[in-house]
C-alpha cells in the first residue's frame, strides 16, 4: 500500500516516472488478459530512420531531442502493416508492458462496439441508464450512451492534473485510499444538458466500462480477452488494472506492450477487419473517428474544452482522416489511414500535468513529429 500511495502522490508532480509505469502489475491489484493462443507478430519491412527534424509552431525541432524530452521507452512505427521502426529506451522493451492511461479508452470504445454488434443493446441513442439503474438521479441520468461515448455526457467534472483537488484526482485517489470506481461515478452531478459540450471526463469512460459489464454480463477483462485479444493475435499479457470489488480501470488502467497496442491502430486503420474477419463493425469504426456535431469539432469554442476534435473514445487531431488514442505522459496510438500508417509511442514525460496546457503536454506536438514521419515513409 506505501508504494501505490508514493507512486500516486509523485503523479504530475515532476518525477521521473519510468520505473513505475514498466511494473503497474507489480504495485497495483490487476486482473490479466493471456497471450493469444496464435500469436501474430507484425510482418517486418525495410527498417527506416526517423526524420531528422520536424516543424511545429512555425520552428523547425529535432526528433531525436524531443523523444528524450518526452521520456520515451518506446516507438513503433507501422506502415502499410509492415514493422519499419522499432525502438526502446529508459525502461521500455520489446515484452515490456506499459501502462495505457486513457489509451485504454479506445480498448473499452471498440469492445462496445462489438457487444452492440453482438446484441447487448440496440443504438447508441438509447439512455445509459437504462442499462445502468444504479446512476439513475446522478449525471447520466438523461444522457444517451452517445453522449458518453462522445465525452458530452454533461457532468461537472474538472481533469487538471496539476490540481490535486480535482476529480480527476480524487478519482485516481481511490486506487490508494480503496474503493469502487463505479459508486464514484453515481455522485457526479449535471451541469449542462447532454450532447451540447465536449468535456473531456475520465469518469464517462468508467461509465462505459459498467455499461460493457452489464450488456455482456462479462468483466472487461473477459469480454476484452475473447473479442479484442486473442483475435488480434496479442502476444504479450495485458494487465487491468482493478479496484478493490476488482472492477477494472476502464479510463485508463490497462497494461501492455508496445506491439500489442500498435494492433489496435492497425484494426481501426483497416476499418474494423483483421485477416479477413470483421471484428468491430465497419460502421462503429467510421462513427468513432467521427466528428458528428458541432460541440465535437476542433475550434467550437464555447462548446468545447478540447484542443482537437472528437469521436467514440478517439481523438481526431487534424481534417484530414487521422486519429489517435492519447493518453497522459504522452502514450499514443495514432493512425493516418491516408499514408497506410499506425505510431504506438510509450512514454514517461515528467513534465507532464506541471501545467495545464501544452507547454507540459506536448500533445500536439507529438502529433506534429508523427505527422513528419508520414512524410518520410510517402518519400
Amino acid at each position: 500500500m506505501n508504494d501505490r500511495v508514493a507512486y500516486l502522490q509523485s503523479l504530475f508532480s515532476g518525477a521521473r516516472q519510468e520505473e513505475r509505469f514498466d511494473r503497474q502489475h507489480q504495485i497495483f491489484p490487476v486482473s490479466t488478459m493471456r497471450p493469444a493462443p496464435e500469436p501474430r507478430p507484425f510482418p517486418t519491412g525495410p527498417a527506416m530512420e526517423l526524420p531528422a527534424t520536424y516543424r511545429f509552431e512555425g520552428a523547425e525541432k529535432e526528433s531525436a531531442a524531443f523523444l528524450a524530452e518526452t521520456d520515451t521507452a518506446a516507438l513503433m512505427v507501422i506502415h502499410r502493416g509492415r514493422l519499419r521502426h522499432e525502438a526502446y529506451r529508459l525502461t521500455g522493451g520489446p515484452s515490456v508492458t506499459w501502462v495505457s492511461m486513457s489509451v485504454a479508452k479506445s480498448f473499452v470504445s471498440a469492445a462496445l462496439g462489438i457487444a452492440q454488434a453482438e446484441g447487448g443493446f440496440g443504438s447508441v441513442e438509447e439512455g445509459i441508464v437504462d442499462y445502468l439503474p444504479e446512476l439513475r438521479g446522478s449525471a447520466y441520468d438523461g444522457a444517451r450512451i452517445k453522449d458518453v461515448l462522445q465525452m458530452s455526457s454533461g457532468a461537472r467534472w474538472n481533469e487538471d492534473y496539476s490540481d490535486p483537488q480535482s476529480d480527476i484526482s480524487r478519482f485516481i485517489s481511490i486506487f490508494a485510499q480503496g474503493g469502487s470506481f463505479n459508486d464514484f461515478a453515481a455522485t457526479l452531478v449535471r451541469e449542462r444538458a447532454p450532447g451540447t459540450y465536449n468535456l473531456y471526463n475520465s469518469t464517462d469512460t468508467q461509465v462505459l466500462g459498467m455499461l460493457l459489464k452489464a450488456v455482456t454480463g462479462e468483466t472487461i477483462r473477459d469480454y476484452v480477452e475473447a473479442r479484442l485479444w486473442h483475435p488480434l493475435g496479442m502476444q504479450d499479457p495485458g494487465h487491468w488494472l482493478v479496484d478493490s470489488t476488482g472492477m477494472e480501470m476502464a479510463f485508463g488502467g490497462l497494461n501492455a506492450t508496445a506491439r500489442d497496442y500498435a494492433k489496435l491502430g492497425e484494426l481501426y486503420r483497416l476499418g474494423g477487419s483483421w485477416n479477413g474477419r470483421q471484428i468491430v463493425p465497419e460502421t462503429w469504426v467510421r462513427d468513432s473517428v467521427t466528428a458528428d456535431a458541432p460541440h465535437l469539432k476542433a475550434g467550437a469554442g464555447e462548446l468545447a474544452g478540447t484542443i482537437f476534435s472528437y469521436g467514440y473514445q478517439w481523438w481526431l487531431p487534424g481534417d484530414d482522416g487521422e486519429f489517435s488514442a492519447i493518453g497522459v505522459y504522452n502514450q499514443f496510438v495514432y493512425v493516418d489511414p491516408r499514408r497506410d500508417l499506425v505510431i504506438a509511442k510509450l512514454s514517461a514525460n515528467h513534465r507532464y500535468g506541471l501545467t495545464n496546457d501544452e507547454s507540459s503536454y506536448r500533445e500536439a506536438e507529438t502529433i506534429a513529429l508523427f505527422r513528419a514521419i508520414g512524410r518520410a515513409l510517402e518519400g
